[in-house]
C-alpha cells in the first residue's frame, strides 16, 4: 500500500514579498492622523490599466489608490508614494463630480506634484526618492502651472509623480454618486483631521496633555490664544506653531513687563499672567508680539533709537490688527488712525521730533521700555536659522491665507510679507554687478611685435603675443576714496579691499587710483589692486574730510573722466558731491548723512 503523500504548499500560500511590502508601506500611512482620514479604496487587480508598468501608485477621483501588483519596493518607499497619491485627494487635485471629465494639462499635473512634494518634504511620510529636487518654488499649484504652460516645465519637476511617466492624477466619473447625496469631500476630510493633529500636537508640546489621545487640561487664556492661531488663522499659524510663551510672573516682575514682551532670537513671548484679558485681547497681545519677532523690527532699527523705533512698529503694527480685526485691542495701546498707510521707518520721522509726545508713549511692556527684547530672559536655547524660520512661517502662512480667502490684509503688511519673501543680495555680489556694470575689461590686442612663447610642437611658427595698449589700461580703471580716520573699522577696510582686489583681479583691471582721506587727502596715485590693502594706514589724525580727495580724483588729468568713484567710509563724514558715477562701502548699520546718489553697500 503506496503511504499517504504529505500534501505540500503550493505557489498561491507563499507569502507575496511585492505585497507584504506595499501593506507595511500601507501601516506606515495610517499611523498620520490627517492621511489616515482621507478615506479611499485600494486596487491592486493585475488587468488595471490605471497604473503604468514603471509607476508605483495612481489616484482616481473615485477615491481609489490603483497600485502596481508586482512592482518591487521598500515599504517606506510605498509609504512615500501612498502619501503622495493621498495628499492628491487631500489637496483637492482630483475632486468627485458627475459628469464628463477634462484631463489636466501636464504642466497642471507637474504644478500639483511639486506642491505636494514640497508639502511631503516638510512633513515626510517615508522615504523621498533620490531623483526628486532637493528644493521647491514657493508659489501654488496654479502660478506653477501659469508660468510652466507660458514658459515650458522645467525637466527637474516633469516627471515628479508616483506613476512613472504616466500622469499619476486621474478624473472620472463619480461612480458610486448614483444621485443619493454629494459625492465625498476629501478636502474639507483632510483640513479638519490636520487641523485636529496639529492642535493635539500643540497641546502635548505645551504641557495641555500627555500624549496625542490623553486627556486634556485646564487651559489658561494666552494658550486657548496661541492655539486659535494655530488652528484658525494660517497667515501666523506658522509662527505661532514655532513659539513658546512664557508666563512667569516673578519673571515679568523682575524685568519690568507690564503686559508682554518678546525676544526673536530665542523665539519666547514672556507675557504677566496677572493680567486680566479676555481671550480676544490675548489674541490681540500674541499676534502683536509675533509681528515684531516675524518682521525683525529688533535688527532693523540700525542706527535709530531702539525705544522709538520699537515705539513706532506698535503704531504700525496695532493699525494692521485693528483693520485685520484680529481680537480686541487692550486699553493704553498705541493706535492712532492718521498714521494709517505709513511704513515703520515713516512713523519713526514723524514722532522723532515731537519730544513732548515721546514722554507719554508707552508699549505693551511698559513707559519708556521697549518690548522688543535684545536678549532672552531665561535659559538660553539653540535656535537655527532664525531669518529663514520667521521667512518661512510668514510667507507660508500668508499664501495660505490668501488661498483660504480669509479676508484682505493691509497693504503695508502684504509689502513687507513680500519683501520677506525675498531677501536682500548680499553686499559683496551687489558690489560684483557694480564692478560688472560700471568698470570695464581691458581688451587685448596681439602683435608679433611682442612674440609669443612658441609651442613645443611647432618650435619653427612664431606666435602673436598677447598685450594690452596705453588706451586700453588708461580706460579700464576706477577710483578709490578710503576713509582712514581713527574711527574706522578694521574689519570693514579687511572686507571692503578683499573683495575690491577680488573682483577687479577677476576683471583683469592693471591699476586703481588710490586716495587716502581723514583730516587732509593724500594721493598713493595708481596701484595694483592686491598692493591696496597694504599700502592702507589708519592714521587717526581728526575727522573726516572726504570731499577734498573726491575733488582732486576729479580734477587730476591722468584720471579717466568716465571712470566711476568707489568711497569706502565708516559714515562719518561731510556731505558729499560727486558729479559722476560712484558708489559707498559702509558698515552694516551705519548710514551716511546725506542722500547717496548711488549705491550704497552695506558690508557685514
Amino acid at each position: 500500500m503506496t503511504p499517504p503523500r504529505t500534501p505540500t504548499k503550493s505557489r498561491k500560500d507563499k507569502p507575496d514579498p511585492a505585497t507584504e511590502a506595499f501593506s507595511a508601506g500601507l501601516a506606515l500611512v495610517k499611523r498620520n492622523p490627517a492621511l489616515a482620514a482621507v478615506e479611499a479604496t485600494v486596487c491592486r487587480g493585475e488587468k488595471c490599466t490605471r497604473v503604468s508598468y514603471d509607476g508605483l501608485v495612481a489616484v482616481s477621483s473615485n477615491g481609489v489608490l490603483h497600485a502596481h501588483p508586482k512592482r518591487r519596493a521598500e515599504p517606506v518607499e510605498w509609504a512615500w508614494a501612498i502619501a503622495h497619491a493621498l495628499l492628491h485627494l487631500g489637496f483637492g487635485h482630483v475632486p468627485a463630480d458627475k459628469g464628463e471629465r477634462v484631463q489636466p494639462t501636464a504642466a497642471q499635473l507637474a504644478a500639483r506634484c511639486t506642491v505636494v512634494n514640497r508639502f511631503l518634504v516638510a512633513s515626510p511620510v517615508g522615504r523621498v526618492p533620490e531623483d526628486l529636487p532637493a528644493a521647491y518654488p514657493g508659489s501654488d499649484e496654479e502660478e506653477l502651472a501659469a508660468r510652466w504652460h507660458r514658459d515650458g516645465i522645467p525637466d527637474v519637476f516633469r516627471h515628479s509623480g508616483t506613476n512613472g511617466s504616466d500622469p499619476d492624477q486621474i478624473l472620472t466619473t463619480w461612480e458610486n454618486w448614483g444621485g443619493q447625496g454629494p459625492p465625498p469631500d476629501h478636502q474639507l476630510a483632510f483640513a479638519h483631521a490636520l487641523t485636529r493633529t496639529v492642535s493635539a500636537a500643540m497641546d502635548v508640546a505645551g504641557g495641555r496633555r500627555d500624549r496625542l489621545t490623553g486627556e486634556r487640561v485646564a487651559q489658561q487664556p494666552w494658550d486657548r490664544a496661541l492655539n486659535w492661531f494655530v488652528s484658525s488663522y494660517p497667515l501666523l499659524g506658522g509662527i505661532a506653531a514655532g513659539l513658546t510663551v512664557v508666563a512667569d510672573a516673578e519673571l515679568a516682575r523682575a524685568h519690568d513687563i507690564s503686559v508682554a514682551a518678546v525676544n526673536a532670537s530665542v523665539g519666547e513671548i514672556y507675557i504677566n499672567p496677572l493680567k486680566r484679558f479676555t481671550d480676544e485681547e490675548w489674541r490681540f497681545v500674541l499676534a502683536h508680539e509675533m509681528l515684531h519677532a516675524a518682521l525683525r523690527h529688533g535688527e532693523r532699527a540700525g542706527p535709530r533709537d531702539p525705544y522709538l523705533f520699537n515705539v513706532a512698529a506698535d503704531y504700525v503694527i496695532n493699525g494692521w490688527l485693528v483693520e485685520m480685526r484680529v481680537g480686541d485691542m487692550p486699553e493704553g495701546l498705541l493706535y492712532d488712525a492718521g498714521l494709517k498707510g505709513l511704513s515703520t521707518e515713516e512713523v519713526y520721522d514723524r514722532i522723532a521730533t515731537d519730544l513732548r509726545r515721546r514722554r507719554r508713549l508707552a508699549t505693551l511692556r511698559g513707559k519708556g521700555r521697549g518690548d522688543i527684547l535684545d536678549r532672552p530672559l531665561g535659559q538660553v536655547r539653540d535656535y537655527v536659522d532664525l531669518d529663514e524660520f520667521y521667512r518661512r512661517g510668514l510667507t507660508q502662512g500668508f499664501d495660505l491665507h490668501s488661498y483660504g480667502e480669509r479676508g484682505l490684509l493691509p497693504a503695508g503688511l502684504v509689502e513687507e510679507i513680500k519683501a520677506l519673501s525675498h531677501p536682500p543680495v548680499p553686499w559683496d555680489a551687489q558690489l560684483a554687478r557694480w564692478f560688472d556694470e560700471f568698470v570695464p575689461r581691458p581688451v587685448a590686442l596681439r602683435s608679433y611685435a611682442r612674440p609669443s612663447r612658441r609651442q613645443a610642437s611647432t618650435p619653427g611658427i612664431p606666435r602673436a603675443g598677447r598685450y594690452f595698449p596705453p588706451e586700453e589700461v588708461a580706460r579700464c580703471t576706477f577710483g578709490v576714496v578710503l576713509d582712514t580716520s581713527g574711527s574706522m573699522d578694521r574689519t570693514l577696510l579687511g572686507k571692503a579691499l578683499g573683495a575690491i582686489a577680488s573682483y577687479a583681479e577677476a576683471r583683469e583691471v592693471p591699476a586703481a587710483r588710490v586716495v587716502f582721506c581723514d583730516a587732509a587727502p593724500y594721493d598713493a596715485g595708481f596701484l595694483p589692486p592686491t598692493e591696496i590693502a597694504g599700502r592702507v594706514r589708519v592714521r587717526g589724525r581728526g575727522g573726516t574730510v572726504l570731499q577734498p580727495g573726491i575733488d582732486l580724483l576729479l580734477r587730476a588729468d591722468d584720471f579717466p573722466a568716465s571712470a566711476p568713484l568707489l568711497v569706502i567710509t565708516d559714515g562719518w563724514t561731510d556731505v558729499l558731491r560727486i558729479r559722476r558715477e560712484h558708489a559707498f562701502l559702509i558698515p552694516q548699520g551705519a548710514s551716511l548723512p546725506f542722500t547717496a546718489q548711488g549705491p550704497v553697500f552695506r558690508v557685514r
